[in-house]
């Protein structure tokens, strides 16, 4: 997949003609692969390219006064990751910035979709383009001018519920990542780099990889979690804390992510990691002992074997 950064004014003419799937895209839930198979399938039907476009960073970073510093299901280099499995043979990023948000509707349309080669457009029903969102796909006919056609993707729901990209925020920022793999069609993962701790895990026969995060990841809710690890290309079951460490700490400035990994001894110390969410155990507390964290290190080890045990018998 072509990944092509793209800015105003435009300086890049599109060559070869393509169906365009348009949108934000943050976690490319299954609501957003139906819009990019939608427009794969039209590609292959009219001999084309497919090609997506989305906008880096978030319009709300612009927007908003003061600058709101988000939070990603999926920051740019992992959306880009996810995007190409998808099997899409062009990625526009549109980098989003003060200029490009006063574009007309028609500016957009004219720009960045007729001046690109774009003979086809699909979006989801709620997509909205221009200055201040007034262009939408009811309006996109007359804004093509017969250039192009288009394809609205209806809402995509579960359980009566439309998947979006807030829903699937608010489920991690409640630790609902259970609930998760049907929204997003995977497990909720971040990446990162294992980093020295203060290695008080050893002492108490537990020993944990500390994890700072690559980029900016929306953290799920602090507690305990059943998850794999993917370390050096093998993938490891284990349990993560994610807090302050109570027990042993007062206060920390934000929440430390460490991962006690089952049957597992290596040196991974500055290793790139993927870390998957499969389970919420129990919530984060302070315990009055070391020989009582133990003790619920214990369970949650042991609850954990169990959960992979049933849903690999699945």
């Amino acid at each position: 997949m072509d990944v092509i950064s793209l800015s105003y004014p435009l300086q890049l003419k599109n060559e070869k003609p393509t169906v365009m799937a348009l949108g934000y895209f943050d976690g490319v839930h299954i609501g957003h692969q139906k819009v990019i198979q939608t427009a794969k399938n039209t590609a292959f039907e009219k001999g084309l390219l497919t090609s997506v476009m989305t906008f880096n960073p978030h319009p709300k970073e612009v927007l908003r006064k003061p600058s709101e510093t988000m939070m990603y299901i999926t920051p740019l280099e992992k959306k880009i990751e996810v995007i190409e499995k998808l099997g899409v043979d062009q990625l526009f990023v549109v980098h989003f910035d003060e200029g490009f948000s006063k574009l007309t509707p028609q500016q957009f349309v004219d720009d960045f979709l007729i001046d690109m080669n774009v003979k086809h457009v699909v979006a989801g029903f709620d997509y909205s383009y221009g200055h201040l969102g007034k262009g939408n796909m009811e309006t996109l006919p007359f804004h093509a001018r017969g250039v192009f056609e288009q394809t609205t993707v209806n809402k995509v729901e579960l359980q009566e519920h439309k998947i979006s990209s807030t829903l699937i925020r608010n489920k991690i920022a409640n630790g609902e990542v259970g609930e998760i793999v049907e929204l997003l069609g995977r497990y909720y993962e971040v990446e990162g780099i294992v980093v020295h701790g203060d290695k008080r895990g050893r002492t108490i026969g537990f020993p944990t990889a500390n994890i700072r995060l690559s980029n900016r990841y929306i953290i799920p809710k602090l507690g305990v979690y059943a998850v794999t690890l993917i370390v050096n290309g093998q993938t490891y079951e284990g349990v993560c804390n994610i807090g302050y460490r109570p027990t042993f700490k007062e206060q920390e400035a934000v929440p430390s992510i460490e991962v006690y990994l089952f049957d597992f001894d290596d040196d991974i110390y500055d290793q790139n990691i993927t870390l998957s969410f499969h389970h919420f155990l129990r919530s984060e507390k302070k315990f009055s002992s070391k020989e009582e964290l133990v003790q619920q290190i214990n369970v949650d080890k042991a609850s954990t074997e169990m959960f992979f045990q049933e849903n690999k018998a699945k």
